[in-house]
């Protein structure tokens, strides 16, 4: 076992658990590359009234990320929900937030990934991850997609894009992968562990 793995940062906001699922398949891709430890983190809910209210750490599931983990990953894969063809604005007031890792150039040269589940099919996928990715090239991040060699997104007939990984849950929010979104997500995670082994090499 490597006793200074390489952290690769899986961090996401979900609310129904689907993004959620995502999350956990990718980190299952990143661990199935030697030498490399998932670590997932969310975001809290964001308005007035949450600020005031949330507790500091979550009641279930991930805790929140912290600046630290932003500078100690050695690669990102970031997910939210899309809201209007954009992402969440709890993933969106944490990215407004990441100033002074950008001054520092933190997450510069790393490679980042980007994933999004919505309720309907053609409900905004494509447009939430390409907006997702703008703030991690603001950043210098390396993007990676998943390329058609992965045969599931051939024949995915819910989520799935080149762009990222995916999820369509349906008017009911039914959080549960697809086999072929499951597979895809795994895929994305493994890539962008395999790229983040090489850049550190």
């Amino acid at each position: 076992m490597n006793p200074n793995p390489l952290k690769i940062l899986v961090l996401f906001y979900s609310q129904h658990g689907a993004t959620y699922n995502l999350a956990r398949q990718i980190a299952r891709g990143v661990e199935s590359v030697a030498g490399c430890e998932a670590v997932l983190r969310t975001v809290p809910k964001v308005s007035a009234v949450c600020e005031a209210v949330e507790s500091s750490i979550p009641d279930s599931g991930a805790p929140y990320v912290q600046a630290d983990d932003l500078k100690t990953c050695a690669a990102l894969a970031l997910g939210s929900p899309t809201r209007f063809g954009n992402m969440a604005a709890a993933m969106k007031y944490f990215i407004d937030g990441t100033i002074p890792q950008w001054l520092g150039a933190e997450l510069s040269g790393k490679p980042a990934t980007v994933f999004t589940s919505t309720s309907s099919l053609h409900g905004g996928q494509e447009s939430t991850l390409l907006t997702m990715m703008l703030p991690l090239l603001h950043h210098g991040m390396i993007i990676s997609g998943i390329p058609f060699s992965e045969s599931a997104l051939s024949r995915t007939q819910s989520g799935g894009t080149p762009y990222g990984a995916s999820h369509a849950a349906g008017a009911d929010n039914q959080a549960a992968l697809s086999t072929e979104e499951a597979e895809l997500a795994f895929a994305q995670g493994r890539r962008l562990a395999e790229l983040a082994v090489k850049l550190a090499g």
